[in-house]
């Protein structure tokens, strides 16, 4: 006889049968309507289709691409135009100089009377230049004693010109200290002076041109008045 039909009270269930449920065990409950209909109106949310972007938002995006590629191809000529044109900035040299007059009078106030012939050249290939404007300093150990105006001139590549500036200093005051300096360089017969430009350049490459300033400078020394001439030079342009 089968153990499970062997009690004396009668047939008991099996061993596997399911064990009723005690009293006071929590039941299963289903979850709450309200977390139900919070998932679904995420999810409606998320279904919903998206907003258009504005026209105007795409216009800016293209110009903005438009300008940027437009920057990047700029920069990209200009460095070919470098590398194959190389351009170089005009040189000027001094090939004469005079110092006829220097003269100061008890109040240390300086005349002066000294004129130098400039070289300008334009030593590039493929570029024109034309000096828009051209001012002319003399110093006297960073003291200007006179200054003067060029007129504009073009030049064409490979070009030279020749300009002879006329610097005169009328009743220019100098500190003692220099007033002395100078009067002991025209006694050892050893002037010096430093010649400093102000020039504005526009350069030329066929149809396309820019402007740009560069600052020649010269220092010269000369032997004394009356009859001064150049003994010695060294001019160098910054850009």
């Amino acid at each position: 006889m089968p153990p499970h039909l062997s009690s004396p009270y009668g047939i008991r269930p099996p061993k596997s049968a399911a064990t009723p449920m005690k009293p006071g065990s929590p039941a299963l409950q289903a979850p709450p309507l309200s977390e139900f209909y919070d998932s679904r109106t995420r999810m409606q949310h998320l279904l919903q289709p998206r907003h258009k972007t504005s026209p105007l938002i795409w216009c800016g995006a293209v110009v903005c691409v438009v300008f940027s590629l437009l920057l990047i191809l700029a920069g990209v000529i200009t460095l070919i135009i470098f590398l194959v044109v190389k351009p170089r900035n005009p040189s000027l040299d001094l090939t004469a100089a005079s110092l006829n007059t220097i003269y100061i009078d008890s109040s240390t106030y300086l005349n002066s009377d000294f004129t130098f012939l400039a070289n300008f050249s334009n030593p590039n290939h493929k570029i024109d230049f034309t000096f828009e404007y051209l001012g002319v300093e003399l110093y006297f150990h960073d003291r200007i004693i006179a200054v003067q105006a060029v007129q504009p001139f073009a030049q064409r590549t490979g070009e030279s010109r020749l300009e002879s500036v006329h610097m005169v200093s009328s009743e220019v005051s100098l500190p003692p200290g220099l007033a002395l300096q100078l009067q002991q360089q025209v006694r050892s017969n050893s002037v010096v002076y430093s010649i400093r430009g102000t020039f504005k350049v526009k350069a030329s490459l066929g149809a396309g041109h820019f402007s740009y300033w560069i600052y020649p400078r010269c220092d010269v020394e000369l032997s004394a008045p009356p009859n001064g001439v150049l003994v010695a030079k060294r001019c160098r342009i910054k850009s």
